[in-house]
């Protein structure tokens, strides 16, 4: 079934096949971003229309799209066909039928992205430990504890680190940093395990860090996840 898949709020990237547009259309090219309101059946979904720069996109009904489902259960992919639109309570709805079967993509969660950010990190406290063991919130502060050092690659699952001191393999962390670009200045939070940790061969004092994220809401998680297939595009525009 679908829904062993997809579940209602999943967001999902649509990008033209070409079939509806020409190939040099720049709308063919563009990627939308949308959220899944209601699943139909096995072969039809309803998505929010698209909005950007505070305007609603007005994709065409026949319009074929490779759809990229971001769920709890990875990426997942299927082409559709716009078959209605309509608004409702002042929503405006796409209709949509599957083309294909849906197939699973490469899991980016775990696809490793090299970069350099600020990271702002420190060993959690008991009581925060305690409450996280609990399934409770947990409370993070901005003290004067949080020590600086380097992301020098991050995924949906994890990030690497470089920094001049070290924590202990198996402690858990609190970590903090930001995406380049995002407009809302989000600052990325997350409770981590510390998996591996090895001073650098050719820069003495300097210790890499690999981590796991035990904790991150799923808006974050997906936020990352969009931010790396971005940031491949470009790279791939710049090769071609």
């Amino acid at each position: 079934m679908l829904t062993d898949y997809i579940a209602l709020g999943n967001r999902v990237e649509l990008k033209a096949t070409g079939k509806m547009w020409m190939e040099e259309d720049a709308r063919t090219k563009h990627i939308y971003m949308s959220k899944i309101v209601d699943i139909i059946s096995d072969d039809r979904i309803e998505i929010l229309m698209p909005f950007e720069k505070g305007k609603i996109v007005l994709l065409p009904v026949d319009g074929e799209y490779n759809l990229c489902f971001y769920s709890t259960r990875g990426l997942f992919q299927c082409y559709a066909k716009i078959v209605d639109r309509y608004r409702s309570d002042n929503i405006y709805i796409l209709v949509m039928d599957l083309l294909s079967e849906i197939s699973k993509l490469q899991r980016r969660e775990y696809y490793r992205f090299s970069c350099a950010l600020a990271l702002k990190s420190r060993l959690c406290s008991k009581e925060e430990l305690e409450a996280f063991e609990k399934n409770m919130k947990y409370l993070v502060y901005a003290g004067d504890d949080l020590q600086r050092s380097v992301v020098v690659d991050i995924s949906g699952g994890g990030l690497r680190f470089v920094a001049n001191f070290r924590y202990e393999e198996g402690s858990t962390i609190y970590c903090s940093y930001r995406l380049p670009g995002n407009v809302n200045d989000k600052d990325y939070e997350m409770i981590c395990n510390v998996l591996k940790v090895q001073e650098l061969e050719n820069r003495p004092g300097l210790f890499e860090h690999r981590i796991q994220y035990v904790y991150i809401d799923e808006t974050s998680r997906e936020d990352i996840i969009h931010f790396i297939f971005e940031e491949e595009r470009k790279i791939r525009k710049k090769q071609t």
